[in-house]
């Protein structure tokens, strides 16, 4: 795989063969990168990037300026290479080895854009689960965004916060924001976490 834009557009970094992953496409970072950069400087910006994989979407965001990040895995073969690279790099990324869910309901931080890709095989439950923790818990700024990638057999749609969607072939990224609901009065004094990187 590879960097697609930022400071180390063009790098290429090569996981083991044997980690559990279904990594995002070139094709699709670079039109769901597109999306951010219309409503995002994304210099500085918090990233919480769940079910990291390879850790090739918190690369994108960590080459274009975006830090800290928080990349969580539950597969010890993919923190520790989502480590070796961020070390390699000098990238402000921390790896967390947990099961997501088990993250998202003790986790006590706030970031401006939270990115989910989840195994296409969960059920759409499962999907709307994490989603509803992460706004329950109020881990997502308020003018923050939330972006969950799922196979076309996913619908998201009627899930609260939900703004829209775009597919780019079997791939399809559901975005979900605060300022589409009416009449909110969010609290977003939320203490910050310190990431226990073990």
């Amino acid at each position: 795989m590879r960097i697609i834009s930022g400071k180390y557009k063009g790098r290429k970094i090569d996981p083991p063969k044997n980690l559990p992953v279904r990594p995002t496409t070139d094709m699709a970072k670079e039109a769901l990168f597109n999306i951010l950069n219309n409503h995002f400087n994304l210099t500085e910006l918090k990233v919480l990037d769940l079910f990291a994989g390879t850790g090739s979407v918190s690369f994108e965001f960590a080459s274009r300026g975006s830090k800290p990040i928080v990349s969580v895995d539950g597969d010890m073969g993919c923190v520790n290479f989502i480590k070796k690279v961020t070390k390699e790099f000098d990238f402000d990324i921390s790896a967390v080895k947990s099961d997501v869910i088990k993250f998202l309901e003790r986790h006590q931080a706030t970031y401006d854009i939270i990115f989910v890709d989840p195994p296409y095989d969960f059920s759409d439950e499962t999907f709307k689960q994490i989603i509803d923790l992460i706004f329950e818990n109020e881990l997502l700024d308020e003018e923050g965004m939330l972006v969950v990638e799922h196979s076309k057999h996913t619908n998201l749609e009627n899930i609260e916060h939900h703004s829209f969607d775009r597919n780019y072939g079997g791939t399809v990224f559901s975005f979900f924001e605060y300022e589409f609901e009416e009449d909110e009065d969010e609290d977003d004094d939320v203490d910050d976490f310190e990431t226990d990187n073990e």
